[in-house]
């Protein structure tokens, strides 16, 4: 591969402080995100080294400008039992039980930390979701 046609020079690594600077490191980013196919290591390794710079920037300015939501465990579990087209009947087994499923689900009984660890081990939700 050939150089990129961005001049690597002209590059200003500075942090995103507003949505068109964002704009501009995620052009960038796009720009960039082959450079390892650079044949020239000089020109590959300063290609790389922006790259990553560019995206550490990006990234903390969508942790602080677009927070993830953390989700909700009920939630979660319902989603996971829906994406995998289960019944009720086929997750108690995670639960202790038919009734402890829909106490659960309608939120008149706490998850225990069995059923996290059921439901982590058997329909893979991550222990920190379902622990929130």
């Amino acid at each position: 591969m050939k150089a990129p046609t961005i001049n690597l020079d002209a590059i200003e690594i500075k942090p995103i402080t507003n949505q068109a600077d964002f704009e501009r490191a995620s052009a960038l980013i796009d720009a960039l995100i082959d450079a390892d196919l650079i044949e020239d290591e000089a020109t590959r390794n300063r290609a790389l080294d922006i790259l990553e710079a560019i995206t550490i920037l990006a990234i903390d300015y969508e942790k602080k400008h677009f927070p993830i939501e953390k989700l909700d465990p009920i939630e979660s579990i319902k989603q996971r039992i829906e994406m995998l087209n289960l019944s009720q009947k086929e997750v108690a087994k995670y639960f202790g039980g038919e009734n402890r499923v829909s106490e659960v689900l309608n939120r008149k009984r706490p998850l225990t930390l069995k059923m996290v660890k059921n439901l982590y081990h058997g329909l893979g939700i991550p222990a920190e979701v379902l622990l929130a």
